[in-house]
């Protein structure tokens, strides 16, 4: 599972897709969770970034608050369920982030926030997907989904699932509509670390940097 997660290294960012807008208002974020607005490229616009709420929302849904539990769409079955199936098809999109929370279940059962960024500090692309919804008064949502897949050996010590990661040269292959059983693998191990945070992003209404801040483990 991906529940939280963050992007505020948004200078790196924005240099490493010069040629691609970006809405005009972008604010670090340390504590990104499910139902807020979060930043994509669709392969609808392709030059551009823009913001969709997380948590999809099928076209053909009645009330929006399906979302809430379609936050993760799992990459072994994305084939197979109605609420993706014609997604994986036809829409994709990919999901930019800085690090991502997981929680390390302890031998006396508590959860410890863990924080896993790539090695090397930069910004990298979730797998997503996403869709369109009108609502009964005319109300229309753009929504996505953070697709997950097995942990690599890094990532299996800390929790069961992993963010399914694109590379950086998988990007135009991923929104193409190419083979997701190629593209939705597990990231390389060695390219992955993780320290201990606070317990302050336990709650998504804290949304400071000391939410991604190392601590002494013990």
């Amino acid at each position: 599972m991906c529940g939280r997660y963050s992007l505020y290294k948004l200078e790196p960012l924005v240099r490493l897709f010069p040629s691609l807008a970006f809405p005009p208002v972008l604010k670090p974020r340390y504590n990104i969770a499910p139902t807020q607005p979060i930043l994509a490229l669709a392969n609808d616009h392709p030059t551009q970034f823009d913001y969709f709420v997380w948590g999809l929302i099928p076209s053909w849904a009645k009330d929006r608050s399906i979302g809430n539990r379609m936050i993760n769409a799992r990459a072994e079955s994305l084939a197979e369920k109605p609420a993706f199936r014609t997604a994986l098809q036809r829409r994709r999109c990919l999901i930019p982030a800085d690090g991502f929370y997981e929680w390390r279940k302890e031998p006396d059962g508590t959860k410890t926030p863990m924080y896993l960024r790539l090695k090397s500090g930069d910004p990298f692309m979730f797998a997503g997907l996403w869709d369109q919804w009108h609502g009964p008064n005319g109300e229309e949502l753009r929504s996505c989904t953070i697709i997950t897949t097995s942990p690599n050996t890094f990532v299996q010590d800390i929790h069961d699932r992993m963010p399914a990661i694109i590379p950086p040269d998988k990007y135009k292959d991923w929104l193409e509509g190419l083979d997701p059983e190629q593209l939705l693998q597990p990231y390389p191990p060695e390219e992955m670390e993780a320290h201990l945070v606070s317990r302050t992003v336990n709650n998504p209404r804290n949304e400071t940097a000391t939410c991604v801040e190392a601590l002494t483990d013990g």
